[in-house]
Order: structure tokens, then C-alpha cells, then sequence
């Protein structure tokens, strides 16, 4: 028999260690003892400030108001990421959140836009989604029942305090105090967290918060690491806060470079910025210079480098360890994922809970639905750099030439002869999600679906017109983005 899970320790902080300890005290605080060790002295990556729809899930569970979350932690809305010189200098693209067009039963809208193109009677791609003309034009509103498919820019040292008095609240104990030392039962489980005071944290389950470092899972349990760096060599990044200029818009900018790409955060009152780049290319002091000389506004701190290794732990669950956040593996914030990966190794672990002891059989499911989940993202990452026309650089040809892995090689020829795309499963990303970047990557189908043909030019047209105008209507009844975010977070705050 195996002991039943009564203490979760929870080693670091952070947006990981506060998330973790929000939704664990908040659904399973009455049966638990939970504490979470961290030190005000270990700073923290603190520059995950951009977050995908799904975070609604995880505010739903734990029944926050989306207003007061805004309000406290200096949010606006987002509803998808500008991609610029991506494709190809001067050629910019929206990966928007929210569904393309009309499908049908026999194939998707792409089929009907790519005859329209052809013909000379559609638009470009976005015009027919609500979201991607509602980011470009600034518009946005929280409506009873049609609501846009919307994210969060935030502050995420904010957050974490959010969170906290969250979890504080459901009863989660939290420790001053920096690890010292790992204890270890003799099989090799955790036994106790020893703290630089001679504390001792003893637990029956943790969660391994500690950021890149992976101090229980990896320094401890040395559960190894995938590396791919191969597919995804930006290895380097410095991050900046600066003064606001400008009205935020209602999306993430990414703008590409010859060796790597610049971030731009709108938050309520400063805007985050950075430069994801290959130091194989690059210096950390020529990234700094070139972050600084693409500002826009007064830098509010010196610029802060970080070094990652893009990949997976091979388990992100290991004996009484399980990883959440970077010490489980880390992909580039290109498609603001972080804290996606985050929400998703604690919902798993929720609906995995070993109450009754920790069984193998649970721990090789976590890692198996964990795995699948990084290698689909890890594959929607890689096809921002693999289909370019850019080779501008030694960094844009490399990304050119590299070979990919299987999966998404079979995307790319799917889409490229026949048109279609499809969703495994659970996979974070839809079909809506890769049409928009293939697409504004320049990957265009060869072919469509010849049901497409049953309807005359005129049909079609009229067709793709209605969808367009519909949405047109729609989107000029939302007010100014930042006028609703102004209203809508001081009602919150009154």
C-alpha cells in the first residue's frame, strides 16, 4: 500500500508556485496541509505577461472575477499576436483568437476562402473573424452571451500576489526561507526540504516550482532533459519595461529581427517588452543595444538577460515530484504558452490527485498526456521559423534548411497539397490557429475541396460577402478597447 498524500509542499513561488498553491488550496485545501517555500531573495523570470483563452478555465475553477483579476494585476485584453517581418521583411500577419468563417460537413472554410481567392472575390483571411477585425481595429466589449474569445496582457509579479491571498485564504501555509538541502527516503523519493535555518518541510507530495534550475526534479531525481534546441535555437533572451506612449492595442506584437524577435506588451500603465534571440548570432550586449534602440518610451529598469534551453523533462512527474512551470520544460514565449503549461500540469494533477497514494500507473498517464501536449505546441512553434521566406541572415537560413520533426512536416504537406488541417485530440492549438499561420507564413494549399464547386462564382460570393459584412456589423458595435477596459476595471475596483 502506498501512503496516502496528505502533505503537498510546494518548493518556489512565482506565477508556477502560486498558481499551483491557489488551485490546490482553493479544491483540495480542506483535506491537505499545504505549504509553499520560497525566498524573497530569489528573484524570479517575471516577464510572462502575455496568456492565451484557456487561462479562463483555470479563473472559472477557481471562481475569479475577471474584472477584479484586470483591476489588480494592471490587465488588458488581447485577442491574438501581430506577427511582423516574419513571413518575409515588411510582410505582416494576425494569428488571432476565435473561429474563421463557415465550415461545412465535408471540409473547413479555408476550402471556400482559397476558391474566393482564386476568383477574385475574397479578402484577406481575417476579415471573416470577429476577433482578428476587433484587434485591428480596437475594438472590444464583455457582452451576456457573446463574448469574444479573449485573453489577458498582465502583470505577472501581480498576479502572483493575487493568487497568494487567494490561496492564503483556502488556508495554504507559506515559508520564508531559502532550500538548503534535499532529503531523500531510500528509494529515492523526497522525504523533506531542509531550509538554510535548519527547518525541516517534510511532505507526502511536491511540486517543483523552482524555475530553470529544477532543484527536486532534476538536481535531485537528475530526471534528464530532451533537447530542442535543434528545432528551436533562440536560446537567449533581455527583457525591459517601459513607459507607455500610446493607447494600448488589444494584441501581442512580435517583431521579427535578423537573429531572433522583439515581444511588445501593452499593460494598463507600462508596456513589457523583450528580445528573444540565438546567441550563436548574437551577444547579450548587441541583443540589449537592439532591444533598446526598438523602444518605444522610457525604459523603467535596466535590462534583465536570460539564458533557456528550449525543450522537456522526460517526466514531468517523477516518484513524489512533479515539475510545474520552467523546471518542466521550457518553449519560447512566441505563442505566450508559459502560462498555459503551467494551468495544465496542475489541472492534470487535480484530476490525477493521489489521495489514496501515488501509483505508477497515474504517473506514466500525467507523462504521457504532458508529453504529447509540449510536442504539439513545440510543433505549432516551430512552423513560425521553418516556413519563411526570409533568408536575409545566417539565423533565417539556418531556420530555412533545418529538417522538422515528422509530425509537423505531415501538417505542412497536408495543408500545402491538399488544404487540410485537423486537431488531435486535446492539442492547445486549432485549426483556425494553424490556418492563420500557415497561411501568413506564406503556405498556401494547392488545392480545395471540390464540393466548393457546387456553388456557382456569384453563390460564393454572395457567400464569403454576408460572412464578412456580419462580422463587420458585429465589431462596430464594441466600444474603444480602452475605453470598456477603463469602465469595466473601475466598476471593479468601486
Amino acid at each position: 500500500m502506498q501512503p496516502k498524500v496528505q502533505k503537498v509542499v510546494i518548493a518556489g513561488g512565482g506565477t508556477a508556485g502560486w498558481m499551483a498553491g491557489a488551485a490546490l488550496a482553493k479544491m483540495l485545501g480542506k483535506n491537505l496541509q499545504i505549504t509553499l517555500v520560497e525566498s524573497e531573495e530569489i528573484g524570479t523570470v517575471g516577464v510572462g505577461e502575455a496568456t492565451i483563452p484557456t487561462l479562463h478555465i483555470f479563473h472559472r475553477l477557481l471562481g475569479i472575477k475577471e474584472a477584479e483579476f484586470m483591476a489588480a494585476t494592471n490587465a488588458t485584453f488581447k485577442l491574438g499576436i501581430a506577427f511582423e517581418h516574419w513571413h518575409d521583411l515588411d510582410k505582416h500577419y494576425i494569428h488571432s483568437f476565435g473561429f474563421l468563417g463557415k465550415d461545412c460537413w465535408a471540409c473547413g472554410f479555408q476550402h471556400f476562402w482559397r476558391r474566393g481567392v482564386q476568383l477574385g472575390v475574397a479578402s484577406q483571411i481575417g476579415d471573416y473573424c470577429v476577433e482578428h477585425l476587433a484587434a485591428r481595429e480596437g475594438r472590444f466589449a464583455v457582452l451576456p452571451n457573446q463574448d469574444l474569445n479573449h485573453a489577458y496582457h498582465m502583470d505577472a509579479g501581480l498576479y502572483a500576489k493575487f493568487l497568494r491571498q487567494l490561496a492564503e485564504q483556502h488556508g495554504l501555509k507559506r515559508i520564508e526561507g531559502k532550500i538548503d538541502q534535499v532529503l531523500q527516503h531510500d528509494d529515492g523519493r523526497i522525504k523533506a526540504l531542509q531550509l538554510q535555518n535548519g527547518q525541516l518541510i517534510e511532505g507526502d507530495l511536491f511540486l517543483d516550482c523552482t524555475g530553470f534550475r529544477g532543484l527536486l526534479i532534476e538536481q535531485t531525481l537528475h530526471t534528464g532533459y530532451d533537447d530542442w534546441s535543434h528545432w528551436l535555437p533562440c536560446d537567449s533572451a533581455v527583457a525591459v519595461q517601459t513607459k507607455t506612449v500610446s493607447a494600448p492595442v488589444a494584441y501581442t506584437r512580435s517583431i521579427a529581427h535578423d537573429s531572433g524577435w522583439q515581444w511588445r506588451i501593452p499593460l494598463q500603465s507600462r508596456v513589457g517588452n523583450g528580445m528573444v534571440f540565438c546567441s550563436k548570432y548574437w551577444s547579450d550586449e548587441f541583443a540589449k543595444q537592439k532591444l533598446l534602440e526598438n523602444l518605444q518610451g522610457e525604459p523603467l529598469m535596466t535590462p534583465k538577460v536570460l539564458k533557456f534551453r528550449t525543450g522537456t523533462r522526460r517526466k514531468h512527474w517523477n516518484k513524489n515530484v512533479v515539475a510545474i512551470g520552467l523546471s518542466s520544460g521550457f518553449l519560447e514565449p512566441l505563442e505566450s504558452t508559459s502560462i498555459h503549461l503551467i494551468q495544465r500540469n496542475i489541472i492534470r494533477l487535480l484530476q490525477m490527485f493521489p489521495s489514496y497514494g501515488i501509483q505508477p500507473a497515474d504517473i506514466a498517464e500525467f507523462n504521457r498526456q504532458a508529453q504529447q501536449e509540449m510536442e504539439n505546441i513545440r510543433d505549432f512553434i516551430i512552423l513560425h521559423y521553418k516556413q519563411t521566406e526570409r533568408s536575409d541572415s545566417p539565423f533565417w537560413r539556418y531556420c530555412q534548411s533545418m529538417p522538422v520533426p515528422e509530425s509537423l512536416q505531415h501538417r505542412l504537406d497536408l495543408f500545402e497539397q491538399t488544404g487540410r488541417v485537423y486537431k488531435i485530440g486535446l492539442e492547445l492549438f486549432g485549426e483556425a490557429s494553424w490556418l492563420q499561420v500557415m497561411i501568413g507564413q506564406g503556405l498556401m494549399p494547392q488545392q480545395y475541396h471540390p464540393i466548393v464547386d457546387a456553388m456557382s462564382q456569384e453563390e460564393l460570393r454572395d457567400f464569403l460577402d454576408k460572412i464578412k459584412a456580419n462580422v463587420r456589423k458585429t465589431v462596430s458595435g464594441y466600444p474603444d478597447v480602452n475605453d470598456f477596459i477603463r469602465h469595466y476595471c473601475q466598476t471593479a475596483v468601486q
